[in-house]
């Protein structure tokens, strides 16, 4: 192998791990997983919560540099376009919650009591826009 060969290699394997550190630094800020181990009365597994993020991010990283194709019955598939969706909504749940973008638009338009209405539908229309790419977009 040549040494530009090798170069390429280490920088991009080294910017492959800031954008991986980034992506779990940006989940473990926002208090995704805190707020999940609440919810569930799961503190104790928190090595796991760790290790499952994680090996997610490689694992997600890899599959999707790889021109894997994966068949899988419609079943399954509407199940895991249903998981991409709860993660992508709570993924932005969350940012709209750190950020307190909506709770302030809400004030100011004086729509308050309406907040969760608009929360809920981010989280479903994330859940069913998932579920419409995998059923529909993914080559099955």
């Amino acid at each position: 192998m040549s040494l530009k060969v090798i170069f390429v290699l280490l920088v991009g394997l080294a910017g492959g791990f800031a954008v991986g550190a980034g992506f779990v630094a940006f989940i473990a800020v926002l208090g995704i997983i805190p707020r999940l181990m609440q919810l569930t009365k799961s503190m104790s597994m928190l090595l796991y919560y760790e290790w499952a993020t994680v090996l997610g991010v490689i694992t997600g990283s890899w599959i999707g540099l790889q021109e894997i194709q994966f068949s899988f019955h419609w079943i399954f598939m509407v199940f895991l376009g249903l998981f991409q969706g709860v993660f992508v909504g709570m993924l932005a749940a969350a940012l709209y919650e750190a950020l307190d973008v909506l709770p302030l638009i809400f004030k100011r338009v004086k729509l308050q009591d309406r907040l969760l209405y608009l929360l809920m539908a981010i989280v479903l229309g994330k859940v069913f826009g998932s579920l419409f790419h995998w059923l529909f977009y993914v080559n099955l």
